[in-house]
């Protein structure tokens, strides 16, 4: 920066520019991947039927100081330009019709820039292929010669023909035109051309068949429709004529013998044949077709057979050499033929190993498709082996062994002699995964037993296996543990499972669902596996914390798996402490506590625990503890009687204000405030023993007190009626016959009860509940009645009736000699007599007696043990 001094002017005008470097950060495009159809193009294809005019593609970005953006797209120079874009919406047009059999792929360079900085990405679009190529054939339309004795099922023709469409628009199969007249057959994959089974060709009846061929594709989309393509062409098939009869030979069958002692050039047979054209006969030539394995020599117009080699390099013990007889025109050409079998023997050689031989002959690899898993025990009926040792007797027995993978495959038989058929039997059809092996490799080994020499021979199999649909998908665990905040918006994501499917193509793509009781807000994608929120959910952890469901995980044919997802919704310390009132009144007893209580309706720790504080108190500081867990406040241990709180306030009224505060132990941390007004008193001693005592001390609680008494009356109820019930069985189990008494009492006066509150002070405990004026029981006389008992009247003075709690009255004083009836205890009050006297029988007086003496005996007993104590 210049500072610039500009004097002796009226007005200074001092320009000042500062340059501030400020940072342009280049635009750039999303990245929203192949399925959206906006962005930056990556790997974007567009079908070739796409119309000229169509927007196909929206490119988008931003610039990240928020500058308007502009797009656009250019080609390699002597490119063709097929796309054109609009550089403010970023809609790309297609302005060129796409031809992918002639361009698979086109590079386009697509910016994006905000005036200043510009960013330029290369990128390839596909060109996908619609089906809009017919099929071409490659060797059509064609002449052909076919001799009219060809056999029929042999090929004659192998069409071709080509569709540069791919994937089943680019399939070609084989049709004929009119299958069900003709006397060919067309195999639909291959195209191979052959005579019909069962038919033959005549020359006499048609000399030349005209086949139309089509060729069909396998179908595809075109312009938005299912499109099939075909074409046709002709084959033109002349007939050659021939003579109708082969030659046959004559004296079959032939057999010949090689001796050990035979020399090279030895006659070993002779066969002989003629045409079959009697009328007009061709000479014969003799050959052989196969079997001589180059030993064995024949002459060609005597049809003689010779030895070639020596004995000792024949390797097999038995050759069956076909033989062929052919008609020789009189342009010295080949004509038709016949065939037999010559059988030559070998006799007593062990020089033959054992061969494997396939359907055409001697074979040492042997392959087979199919589908894996097969049931145990099938036979591969594919495989056509067949083993021999052209030895005789023991020097043609061999043991069979299959070496491969695993137990999955067996051979048999196991021992052979000569000559068998092999099979193989599936054995683990388990093991027998495509997912595992693609292929199976075996070797078939042939060893023979009891010769010095031990040939053996060795045939290797190879198993292709196709994929079936035998796995569901897997999930990569069975249950899923997330966590996700409570004010987590709608739409968050939440756990991505993952489950895999071995199988290949369409049956390995994984599909997945959700479903429970839990599942109600949440949401997954069907095909990545990511479950999230729904957009109108809102998590509560106070409301419910946690969630669990079942995500489904299912192929194209069904199967599936499940594992299970639990959700956990975290809490967020989302709600201060509260008291259940701001001014709280509490009264506390020297030596106890009082308790007040704040409540958190977080769902979880720390930040629904409390922690308690005194921050304020009035009329002194420093004169209670809080403890800071249960909120339980209680004086200093220094402070034991009301004289001491006295000493610090010097003040009678032992009444505190404190300002009490309640925090959790969330982050960040809430906190409120209560004022607690409490009463400090003196623990007094209720006069009147353990109960005014106990009433004292829960004065404030008066539901503890009311259960104190009801729990006293219960058992005395209780007890009463065990006693009663007992009573009851022991004079019905009793043979005594019970007393009969008349009972007269004298109407005694009713005491006066004063009862004086327990919670005025006494001089003494004894005052607290006194009788002004005692009355001693009436006197009872007692009449015996039962005869069968000699005692004479009793006269009893009973004790005075109980009194609470004051100090029980003397005991009674008895006469000597007197009885002690033994009665079962029963509940039951002494009433003083009325002043009639009401008539009673003697089942009334008996009763009253038994209630008297009952009464008595309780009193004795409680005295007894009040002077004992």
């Amino acid at each position: 920066m210049k500072n610039v001094e500009i004097s002796n002017l009226p007005l200074l005008f001092v320009f000042v520019q500062t340059c501030l470097a400020q940072a342009d950060f280049a635009p750039y495009f999303y990245d929203n991947g192949p399925s959206s159809n906006n962005g930056n193009l990556a790997l974007f294809s567009l079908s070739e039927d796409t119309p000229v005019g169509t927007q196909i593609y929206q490119l988008n970005g931003t610039d990240p100081e928020g500058q308007e953006v502009r797009y656009g797209l250019s080609f390699d120079p002597g490119s063709k330009e097929y796309f054109r874009v609009d550089p403010k919406s970023g809609n790309i047009t297609l302005v060129e019709t796409m031809d992918r059999e002639q361009q698979d792929s086109v590079d386009v360079n697509i910016s994006i820039t905000d005036g200043r900085s510009k960013v330029v990405e290369r990128v390839t679009i596909f060109v996908t292929d619609a089906n809009d190529e017919k099929p071409e054939f490659q060797n059509m339309p064609a002449i052909i010669d076919v001799l009219e004795t060809t056999e029929s099922g042999r090929s004659i023709y192998k069409v071709e023909a080509v569709d540069r469409d791919t994937g089943s628009g680019g399939s070609v199969t084989y049709h004929l035109q009119s299958p069900h007249s003709s006397l060919f057959a067309i195999d639909i994959n291959s195209g191979v051309l052959r005579i019909k089974s069962g038919q033959m060709l005549d020359y006499e009846k048609t000399k030349t068949h005209f086949v139309t061929v089509i060729a069909k594709d396998g179908g595809g989309n075109l312009n938005g429709k299912e499109q099939f393509m075909s074409s046709s062409a002709t084959l033109t098939v002349n007939m050659i004529d021939a003579q109708d009869t082969p030659p046959f030979f004559i004296g079959t069958p032939y057999f010949g013998y090689v001796y050990e002692i035979s020399v090279p050039g030895s006659e070993i047979f002779t066969v002989s044949a003629k045409d079959g054209d009697v009328g007009n006969p061709n000479p014969v030539s003799y050959s052989f077709e196969e079997g001589d394995d180059g030993v064995f020599g024949i002459n060609k117009t005597s049809g003689c057979i010779s030895l070639l080699v020596a004995p000792i390099y024949l390797k097999r013990e038995i050759f069956n050499i076909k033989v062929r007889a052919t008609e020789i025109s009189p342009e010295a050409k080949d004509l038709d033929y016949g065939v037999t079998t010559v059988v030559i023997r070998v006799v007593d050689l062990n020089n033959n190993p054992p061969t494997f031989y396939g359907e055409n002959g001697p074979q040492n690899m042997f392959e087979l498709t199919m589908y894996e898993h097969p049931p145990e025990g099938e036979i591969l009926r594919g495989l056509k082996i067949t083993v021999n040792d052209s030895d005789k007797g023991a020097n043609a027995k061999f043991n069979l062994r299959l070496i491969g993978p695993g137990r999955m495959l067996r051979a048999v038989p196991q021992t052979v002699l000569n000559e068998a058929q092999v099979t193989i039997l599936v054995e683990d059809s388990a093991a027998m995964d495509y997912e595992k092996h693609h292929f199976l490799t075996y070797k078939l080994l042939a060893v023979e037993i009891d010769t010095p020499e031990r040939f053996s021979a060795t045939a290797h199999i190879i198993i292709h296996l196709l994929d079936t649909n035998d796995n569901a998908p897997k999930f990569s665990s069975d249950y899923y543990i997330a966590r996700i905040p409570e004010n987590s918006p709608g739409g968050s994501n939440v756990v991505s499972v993952t489950a895999l499917d071995p199988d290949s193509g369409p049956w390995g793509e994984v599909k997945y669902s959700i479903y429970g009781s839990g599942a109600d807000v949440f949401l997954i994608q069907p095909t990545s596996g990511i479950i999230y929120t729904q957009p109108w959910a809102s998590l509560d952890a106070e409301v419910r914390s946690k969630y669990n469901f079942y995500v489904k995980a299912e192929d194209a044919e069904g199967k599936y798996s499940l594992a299970e997802v639990f959700v956990t919704v975290l809490d967020l310390n989302d709600h201060p402490p509260a008291f259940n009132n701001n001014f709280l009144e509490k009264t506390m007893v020297i030596g106890a506590p009082v308790k007040i209580e704040a409540m958190d309706d977080d769902a979880e720790v720390p930040n629904n625990v409390i922690e308690y504080a005194i921050m304020k108190a009035e009329p002194d500081n420093n004169i209670f503890d809080i403890n800071a867990d249960t909120g339980e406040i209680k004086l200093k241990s220094y402070i034991k009687s009301m004289a001491i709180i006295q000493n610090i306030t010097k003040k009678r009224d032992c009444s505190w204000s404190l300002v009490v505060q309640a925090r959790d132990r969330g982050q960040p941390s809430f906190s409120t405030t209560a004022v607690v007004k409490i009463d400090i008193t003196e623990a007094t001693q209720l006069k009147g023993g353990p109960l005014g005592s106990f009433i004292e001390m829960n004065r404030n609680n008066s539901l503890q007190i009311i259960g104190m008494l009801f729990g006293i009356i219960s058992l005395v109820v209780i007890v009463t009626v065990v006693i009663s019930t007992a009573t009851f069985l022991r004079n019905k189990k009793s043979n005594r016959i019970l007393p009969s008494r008349r009972v007269r009492r004298r109407p005694p006066k009713q005491p006066f009860w004063n009862f004086k509150s327990p919670f005025k002070s006494s001089e003494t405990p004894r005052e607290d509940f006194t009788v002004q004026e005692e009355q001693q029981e009436p006197e009872v006389i007692v009449n015996n009645v039962n005869y069968n008992n000699n005692f004479s009247t009793v006269v009893r003075h009973w004790p005075p009736p109980p009194c609470a709690p004051s100090l029980p009255p003397p005991p009674p004083t008895y006469l000597p000699g007197e009885r002690h009836w033994t009665v079962p205890t029963v509940s039951a009050v002494v009433v003083p007599k009325p002043k009639k006297k009401p008539t009673m029988d003697r089942r009334d007086t008996v009763n009253k007696a038994l209630v008297s003496e009952l009464k008595m005996r309780l009193e004795q007993k409680k005295m007894a043990s009040l002077y004992n104590t």
